[in-house]
């Protein structure tokens, strides 16, 4: 301290005299002195030229001569740049500041950095050529490690990073020791930013030459490979690196250090591992507190096993650790997904007997099993409860709501509770409008879905790529196509962009009202916009098939593989179907093995498009070998499989392999329908069975299965043939 008065007077003296005259000023002057606490920075040299009757400078004197902050922020670094100049400002501001910093006055050094560094950043001026002249000394006066400190959080705390981490070089270079306080501050603001390469570099320097890491550095740099900051993913190798430098350096981890680490093995999986070692560290009596448990509590419910993470709470109480309202909110949220409301809601009870208020977010997660459970009508209920006891509604709890009660179909009582959310001033959100958007368009009510988006677009509120889509599929329903090309072409307006689902809806109504022609004209535009898929193929080709037009549909087959869409299971089989009808078994074979041989897997209907055209052309030795196969790879037949194949041997009347199939159904329970019976009795008929078509036909009526006209003309006028459309 005496040395630092001694400074303070030479200093006092330089002042004075630039009170008195006129100056030219050198910035940088060769200061001698053996101080440890002076080092000299090398600047470049620039001359500062000031006006006649520097006005400033008495308020410097004012300053030195009082440290009296009140007068210090009389005048702002931004009027004074504006009265006297940039150059002259920050000459008379940087006296200051090392005056404050000499007099251990940081906060009101601080507060003029700040000022400087605001104003640079504001006029996006390079603070790398500012940097070297703030922390110079001026005239004559030792250099102070505390602006060194200052400025850096200064920096770091106007996100200048890069810049901070520059003065931290700047002190290694000069030998200055800064305070690690500072050092923490960086380090935590780069690992915030996600500065990686900075963050690294920084701790591995102040292990190196210091300030030595405490155990708050190494709880920084835990957080930075534990919780995954901008998608980082956690990195819990270092995580352990770290506990196991600081056991080597002597360092006793925080309960925070910790729990933080619990938390980043959680994040990746790792709960069992987790919970041990919270048993290592109640064996080595370390810290540990109701975070740690919490950790390990979500992890569980994360994997969907709320009971191990019940047995983890009951633990936890053993301990003497008392479990918080997270601990509580984490297991109802738990058991709710899991399906057991009744649990979560006793966990409620639990926490009201323990004098713990449950928070809004744990009714919300009980009122979101509840509606998932089908109990919409219970979760309302204890909703209005809720506000009676004084809570206040938030837009989670009503989404939730308005969620559960549209997918139960009752749209007054979502309306209802729409309105209130409203007029309880909470603004809806895209969601809230989606879900009762969603639901008028399912009901067919698509005037009243059409109203709610006009309010939508009223309310300033962006509709999502999926309210257009179920405004698009309510107009495809309603068979208003224009009306839904039209939207799709104003889309763009609000910055959204068709995608696949949006065409699906179009290309199946123009296939449905046989205008598949008008589905092809879609293609160019979803080809570029890169949203052309094999749906899309199949859907077109199927609409050319059910139009008789074979030749389009396999003009399309060709198209898909000359711009490389790999046709599915369903494209495969659509295509099998027009050979198939067409009784091409060559072609339809050909195309199943194609099928195979891409790598794709017959499912139960690929295999039955096969059986039935064999049965369409009576080859029914191949109709049974691939009845055969399909039950080996383990398919089950299904009721029009079986209709196939009886019909089939009836027409080459092998009525054993009939009544066999007949005796199959009923074991497995496949229960016939009216094609089947349709089959039945056109076989029996013609075998000359009458009686048992007649019974047959009895039989149908009584199950409550409406005979078709087939049916009526078999057993009317003697003749007709089953066919399975």
């Amino acid at each position: 301290m005496v040395l630092k008065r001694c400074f303070l007077r030479v200093y006092y003296s330089a002042s004075s005299a630039l009170l008195l005259e006129d100056h030219v000023f050198d910035c940088s002057p060769k200061v001698e002195s053996g101080s440890n606490e002076v080092a000299e920075l090398q600047v470049p040299r620039k001359r500062f030229t000031f006006c006649r009757k520097p006005r400033l400078f008495p308020l410097v004197a004012r300053v030195f001569k009082s440290l009296n902050w009140g007068i210090a922020k009389k005048i702002s670094f931004y009027k004074a740049v504006k009265m006297h100049g940039f150059d002259h400002a920050v000459y008379v501001f940087r006296m200051i500041i090392h005056i404050f910093a000499m007099a251990g006055m940081q906060m009101e050094a601080h507060a003029l950095l700040r000022d400087i560094v605001c104003y640079h950043k504001e006029h996006k001026s390079d603070m790398f050529e500012l940097l070297p002249y703030l922390l110079d000394s001026p005239e004559l006066v030792c250099q102070s490690v505390e602006v060194f400190n200052v400025l850096i959080k200064v920096l770091a705390s106007n996100s200048m990073l890069e810049n901070g981490f520059d003065v931290f070089v700047q002190a290694k270079i000069l030998g200055l020791e800064l305070n690690i306080r500072s050092c923490n501050f960086l380090l935590k603001c780069l690992v915030e930013a996600n500065k990686e390469e900075f963050v690294r570099s920084l701790f591995e320097d102040m292990k190196k030459s210091g300030p030595s890491p405490n155990v708050y550095t190494y709880t920084i740099m835990m957080n930075f490979y534990c919780k995954g900051y901008h998608g980082r993913n956690v990195d819990v190798g270092q995580a352990t690196k770290l506990l196991e430098g600081m056991e080597r350096d002597g360092i006793n981890p925080s309960v925070v250090t910790y729990s933080t680490y619990i938390h980043g093995v959680c994040r990746v999986g790792c709960v069992k591992f987790a919970l041990d070692f919270i048993w290592v560290l109640r064996s080595r009596n370390q810290p540990i507190n109701s975070f740690c448990y919490n950790a390990v509590i979500y992890g569980f419910c994360q994997k969907g096993k709320p009971y191990e993470a019940l047995k983890v709470l009951e633990e936890m109480k053993n301990c003497g650790i008392s479990p918080d309202i997270y601990s509580y909110s984490i297991l109802i949220d738990g058991f709710c997904k899991k399906g057991d409301c009744e649990k979560g809601l006793n966990l409620i009870y639990e926490m009201i007997l323990h004098d713990m208020k449950p928070s809004l977010a744990s009714y919300t997660s009980l009122f979101d099993g509840l509606c998932k459970s089908g109990l919409a009508d219970v979760s309302l209920s204890l909703f209005r409860n809720l506000g009676t006891a004084g809570y206040e509604y938030d837009m989670a709890a009503y989404n939730v709501l308005l969620k559960g009660i549209c997918l139960e179909g009752d749209l007054d009582s979502a309306m209802e509770l729409f309105k209130e959310m409203i007029n309880n001033s909470l603004i809806p959100t895209a969601n809230s409008f989606n879900r009762l958007i969603h639901g008028f368009c399912k009901k067919g009510l698509l005037d009243r879905a059409l109203e709610l988006f006009s309010i939508m677009l009223q309310s300033g509120v962006l509709p999502t790529i999926f309210t257009f889509n179920v405004i698009v599929d309510g107009y495809c329903k309603a068979g208003h196509l224009e009306e839904a090309l039209k939207l799709i072409n104003e889309m763009h307006e609000f910055g959204i962009f068709p995608n696949s689902y949006t065409y699906n809806g179009i290309m199946k109504r123009l296939c449905l009202q046989s205008n598949s022609e008008k589905a092809w004209e879609l293609l160019p535009q979803m080809l570029k916009r890169n949203i052309l898929h094999n749906v899309h193929y199949s859907i077109l080709i199927d609409g050319f098939a059910k139009q008789s037009n074979p030749k389009k549909a396999l003009m399309l087959y060709t198209r898909m593989s000359t711009l490389g869409v790999t046709p599915t299971t369903v494209t495969y089989t659509i295509l099998i179907n027009i050979f198939c009808q067409r009784s091409k078994m060559h072609e339809a074979c050909s195309l199943f093995k194609d099928m195979i041989g891409t790598g794709l897997i017959p499912d139960t209907i690929s295999y039955t498009s096969v059986v039935a055209g064999f049965c369409r052309v009576r080859d029914m030795r191949k109709a049974w070998a691939l009845y055969t196969e399909m039950q080996q790879r383990g398919y089950s037949p299904n009721v029009v499989t079986y209709t196939c194949l009886i019909d089939g041997f009836f027409h080459i009347n092998r009525m054993d392999m009939a009544n066999l199939l007949i005796t199959e159904m009923k074991k497995r329970e496949i229960n016939p329908d009216v094609v089947t019976y349709t089959a039945l009795i056109a076989g029996y008929q013609r075998c000359g069975n009458i009686d048992r078509a007649c019974e047959l036909f009895s039989e149908m009526k009584r199950k409550g299965i409406s005979p078709d006209d087939a049916a009526y003309s078999i057993l009317g006028v003697g003749f007709g043939m089953a066919t399975y459309k």
